[in-house]
């Protein structure tokens, strides 16, 4: 259990910021993963870290170079940029299933395979209905931030390749689903089957690759630096990994040909996140309360994401890992004990009597007699007071105080945790 208090630069250090009285902080940026910081590990760890390391700049390498040798037989200086669109929408999981038997499944998986990376994954913001890949397309589109601004967390090192493989907006996780489901419903078309299941296998064995030796999982594999490294559960990208590997180790419905040997790894890889979840839910005074966007790798410790995500805790990403956890069939004992102190800690900071609604100023926090529950998105370790980020990296008490920029184009309420609350009460009723 994490029981170290988060970074980000106090106002009281920040001189004529202190004028200001919203401004609580400024977020600082994560390390990324590299040579030098593995050195400080103690020397037993070194090993499987530097392996690791190794594999992701290898893969990049390997990545890079299949699309270049595409670029070259197809006469291109630059790749061709295929069409965005949210990848997640454009591969449904909720139709019938006579519908992913059905020609348009089909004609969907055939693109969804030809996107797939040489790694195994997947990038995000691609529309997985318009067109199979061409040969020397680029395996992601423009990922670059829309609003970037001086000295950006976001900004990549290359922003022609961004995100190429990745558990993030549900990336990877979605089309390893819809491939298994159109694979398992088609009958008749074996090749085309075998096809669609040799890719979503792997997709599995993406994930697995991409799992850190501490048993987290970053954001992108292989890996791009920055806080893209952090372990993330933001977006409930590590969450969803788990999930997928462990429907892939039961081989449960569309899973079932998921061979043995696979199953055994994906068993051990869930074993391993869930000690590190566990490992990183945060204790304030000796007291759980719940889990934060990203951690450092390395130091299992609260790190910002983009110039607005600051360290802290996070309540929606909190909840997604008690309905994970609350999956378990058989929950140990200190299953029992996170789950049930992450659901005291959303008891006690749920809002009610405010809004967080669109007016003539735009989206602003406002009294409503009646309303709630509701979460903030973050919230200061060791206050629990809700806090949040703006793009010029400072953090505030005040969501009215933020740019109207950020805070019309940002998430900073919820109410998810409620749901997730309700079945933590039949859950909890049925434990000893």
């Amino acid at each position: 259990m994490m029981n170290r208090s988060f970074l980000y630069v106090p106002a009281l250090a920040l001189g004529a910021a202190c004028a200001f009285a919203a401004v609580i902080g400024t977020n600082i940026a994560a390390r990324p993963l590299t040579e030098d910081r593995i050195a400080t590990l103690p020397r037993a760890q070194q090993s499987a870290w530097r392996e690791y390391l190794a594999r992701s700049v290898l893969q990049m390498r390997t990545d890079r170079a299949a699309l270049q040798a595409e670029m070259g037989r197809a006469g291109l200086s630059a790749p061709l940029i295929p069409p965005s669109a949210s990848s997640a929408k454009s591969i449904p999981l909720d139709k019938p299933a006579e519908w992913y038997a059905g020609a348009e499944a089909q004609r969907i998986a055939d693109i969804v395979v030809s996107f797939q990376t040489p790694a195994g994954g997947w990038s995000k913001n691609l529309n997985l209905t318009d067109h199979a890949r061409r040969t020397g397309e680029h395996f992601a589109g423009d990922n670059s931030s829309p609003v970037p601004g001086v000295a950006d967390f976001d900004a990549s090192k290359d922003p022609k390749w961004e995100y190429v493989g990745t558990l993030d907006n549900d990336a990877t996780t979605t089309e390893i689903r819809f491939l298994a489901k159109v694979a398992a419903a088609t009958v008749g078309r074996e090749k085309d089957a075998e096809a669609w299941r040799k890719s979503y296998l792997r997709g599995i064995e993406y994930i697995l690759a991409a799992q850190y030796p501490n048993g987290g999982w970053p954001q992108i594999w292989p890996l791009q630096g920055g806080y893209h490294d952090a372990i993330t559960f933001n977006d409930d990208a590590m969450t969803k990994a788990m999930e997928v590997l462990l429907d892939s180790a039961d081989g449960r419905a569309e899973f079932a040909a998921v061979p043995a040997e696979l199953r055994v790894r994906a068993r051990s890889a869930i074993t391993k996140g869930i000690e590190t979840t566990l490992a990183a839910q945060v204790v304030v005074k000796g007291r759980r309360t719940v889990w934060g966007q990203q951690y450092d790798m390395l130091e299992l410790e609260p790190v910002g994401a983009r110039n607005y995500e600051p360290p802290s805790l996070s309540s929606g990403e909190s909840a997604s890992v008690m309905m994970f956890l609350m999956k378990m069939p058989q929950p140990s004992p200190a299953v029992l004990d996170a789950v049930r102190a992450a659901a005291e800690w959303l008891k006690r900071t749920a809002i009610y009597g405010k809004a967080f609604a669109r007016g003539p100023n735009g989206r602003t926090l406002t009294l409503a007699a009646g309303a709630g529950p509701i979460w903030s998105r973050f919230y200061e370790i060791g206050s629990d007071r809700p806090i949040f980020g703006d793009r010029d990296k400072s953090i505030h008490d005040d969501v009215n105080e933020i740019s109207p920029e950020r805070r019309n184009g940002y998430s900073w309420y919820n109410a998810g945790p409620k749901a997730v609350l309700d079945q933590y009460a039949a859950w909890n009723a049925s434990r000893p």
